[in-house]
């Protein structure tokens, strides 16, 4: 946010649960930062979907690229923030994602077609495979066919993402005192009613194997709002796996 500030910039968050609405204490929005000296910082890719709408790899990549040209037309910074590193992945390292929607005339003609065949016809779309897998399965080999269709379309279309020269920056504290702060956020987010949040989401409709996938905090709190762990076993069981979490993410 002061790195916003200070250079005029904009932030685009790459968190795959901050595109949720009215998930906020358990993602750490913490939308009252966003405000420097009176000023607010304006953001991008937080609070844009409901929790029961999907929201995937290929949607941010997408989003992200409109919200990215828009900020340099505009001769803004964009500052990309955020956990998710398979989301700040796909975009550092240009991810190749073409759109591929299910084409029931194509479709058709593909199962007409042997195993053999349709392996022949992947190969020759893309002869360096990697996942065997998509070989095996029909179901898969025509999923992959149209997929290695729609990219050859879009090289043809001649659809360019834009140049992205990026500063990376990792923030790093010693890990006693990660692991001190991140129990005390723990305990605080809890305070602010972090187990509210999540039981005012099933009440809204939202079921309970939704909020489990969501992970982390939802996943351990539903476990106890279905009396399947006392609140002292979710809280130590929920402390244990952000530390965890965030060793991988350090890694």
């Amino acid at each position: 946010m002061q790195l916003a500030f200070d250079f005029r910039g904009e932030i685009i968050s790459a968190d795959s649960r901050q595109v949720y609405r009215n998930m906020n204490i358990g993602t750490g929005k913490d939308l009252n930062e966003y405000i420097i000296n009176g000023r607010d910082i304006p953001y991008h890719l937080i609070d844009i979907v409901d929790p029961g709408e999907e929201f995937n790899l290929f949607e941010f990549q997408k989003r992200f690229y409109e919200i990215f040209r828009d900020l340099r037309l505009r001769n803004k910074l964009p500052i990309v923030a955020g956990g998710t590193g398979l989301y700040l992945e796909s975009v550092l390292c240009e991810y190749d994602m073409p759109e591929a929607p299910m084409h029931n005339g194509i479709r058709d003609n593909l199962y007409r077609k042997t195993k053999d065949e349709l392996q022949s016809i992947l190969y020759e779309l893309k002869p360096r495979m990697h996942n065997r897998t998509d070989l095996e399965d029909t179901e898969r080999l025509i999923r992959a066919i149209e997929i290695e269709m729609a990219r050859t379309a879009k090289k043809q279309d001649g659809h360019k993402k834009p140049e992205i020269d990026a500063a990376v920056f990792g923030i790093r504290c010693e890990r006693e005192l990660l692991r001190h702060r991140i129990t005390k956020r723990l305990e605080a987010r809890l305070g602010q009613g972090m187990v509210e949040e999540v039981s005012s989401l099933h009440s809204a409709g939202l079921s309970w194997a939704r909020l489990e996938s969501f992970g982390l905090e939802y996943r351990f709190i539903a476990r106890y709002l279905q009396k399947q762990i006392t609140f002292d076993e979710m809280k130590n069981k929920l402390n244990i796996a952000i530390h965890q979490f965030a060793k991988r993410q350090e890694t």
